[in-house]
């Protein structure tokens, strides 16, 4: 038996936060090994943000080939799906090519296969083991289906992403990001879209003026909703679905997708044996900085209770490098982390809700709702929802949230603001730039009654 490769940092999972943690501590001295599944990058350059911000540019063009009519432009366009999907995995196959190389130049050594943890020191890939001084857990999230008859029926973000053909019809079952993001992309590319959601509103979580300006726009745009119920079961006759719903509702579609949330990547990892203390759901418990139950085991991204959004990750495995293995003392601050939902118009948001505000204090509510110069010429009825909630005592911004065009843009210049601690004076203190939608957060001035 030859004798085992030790390492002084081990990586399980190779995504965004998997990746830079391993990086970052090679360029500090480390002796590094990372081990993936799958493909590097992870959900968001394999399965999640970057191919779905593809297909969301894609679904965009149909409402802009008609919006060219008022701007004088003619003529037919078509859409090919198989196209389309081929120039997404392309991108997909350069960027994993890239996560690899850098990989490799860092110094890192990059394994592929399944890692899995026998003790809280010894790591399994393959036929192989290694012994690791520290190990980080970055392997994410993965969908979860709800449990009905059927489920097997139906495809979640995952297959969504591969369908040999563009469905005439879906149905999704959620209306979180991810649900409202396909319905967006689906529908824009000509398929017939119906939501099921168990409650009487989409995105839970949201200010409550998003998430009625969304579901109107989701509305104009010809989406459907069946709210306050959820799915009961499925079935399939030949090529078609029959979706079966708990207030004894029945419809057809030739797609069913459910997007009911996501789970921990964590089952079968071996964290028992390593004596990893994680919650009920599967979640990886960590403190301040990434450390698990574990002193010598850390965690991040995904397969934490942090926020389930990449550049968090990112920012975690950077901290977590820098804190371990470059003498610095990094606790990153999870507060006034900006979002974006990539539905049509897009949501940017950063800070508190009016609701969560008004928790907080007595607050000032500013909003706009009003026609981009855009649409003058385009004809279409579309409007902007532009929100900013601050607190009465400080005059601090708390809150951003926009509906339409350019918001998550909007939305991360904004939250550069907030951490500084802006108040709604230094937004009336700034000049306006004319024309643009931007305008409108400097010329607020009236307090919404």
């Amino acid at each position: 038996m030859g004798q085992i490769e030790e390492f002084d940092l081990f990586v399980i999972g190779g995504g965004s936060g998997g990746v830079r943690g391993s990086r970052i501590a090679a360029k500090h001295g480390a002796k590094v090994a990372i081990a993936e599944e799958y493909r590097y990058g992870g959900t968001c350059v394999i399965r999640g943000c970057v191919p779905k911000k593809l297909l969301v540019y894609a679904a965009k063009f149909a409402s802009s080939f008609k919006d060219s009519k008022g701007y004088g432009w003619t003529g037919e366009n078509t859409f090919d799906w198989p196209t389309l999907l081929a120039n997404k995995n392309k991108e997909i196959d350069r960027l994993n090519a890239i996560y690899a190389r850098i990989l490799g130049e860092a110094g890192v050594t990059v394994l592929n296969g399944r890692a899995v943890l026998l003790d809280k020191n010894t790591v399994q890939v393959g036929d192989k083991t290694y012994k690791a001084k520290k190990i980080l857990i970055a392997t994410g999230g993965t969908p979860k289906k709800m449990d009905v008859p059927g489920k097997e029926l139906c495809i979640t973000s995952n297959e969504a992403l591969e369908l040999a053909e563009l469905p005439k019809s879906i149905t999704i079952v959620g209306g979180g990001y991810i649900g409202l993001e396909f319905a967006g992309i689906f529908k824009g590319l000509g398929a017939k879209v119906t939501i099921v959601h168990h409650r009487d509103k989409v995105l839970r979580g949201f200010d409550e003026d998003v998430r009625d300006a969304v579901m109107e726009h989701a509305r104009n745009q010809g989406i459907e909703f069946k709210l306050e119920t959820s799915l009961k079961k499925v079935d399939k006759d030949g090529d078609t679905f029959t979706v079966h719903c708990l207030d004894g509702s029945s419809h057809s579609a030739h797609q069913v997708m459910m997007t009911t949330g996501r789970r921990p990547h964590t089952k079968d990892l071996g964290l028992e044996k390593a004596g990893v203390k994680t919650e009920t759901n599967g979640m990886i418990v960590v403190d301040p900085y990434s450390k698990t139950s574990v002193d010598h085991i850390y965690a991040l991204g995904d397969c934490t209770e942090r926020p389930q959004l990449t550049p968090v990750a990112i920012r975690d495995a950077q901290a977590f490098a820098d804190t371990v293995y470059g003498g610095m003392d990094v606790a990153v601050d999870h507060t006034l982390v900006p979002t974006a939902v990539f539905c049509k118009p897009a949501v940017g948001v950063v800070g508190l809700s009016e609701a969560q505000a008004m928790e907080r204090g007595e607050i000032d509510v500013y909003q706009a709702k009003f026609r981009p110069m855009f649409h003058t010429l385009s004809g279409r009825d579309e409007k902007i929802l532009m929100k900013l909630v601050v607190m009465q005592k400080t005059q601090k911004i708390v809150g951003f949230h926009m509906v339409g065009p350019d918001a998550p843009e909007l939305a991360q210049a904004v939250a550069i603001a907030m951490k500084m601690g802006a108040t709604k004076a230094d937004f009336d203190n700034t000049i306006a730039l004319h024309p643009t939608t931007a305008e409108e957060l400097v010329l607020m001035r009236t307090k919404r009654a």
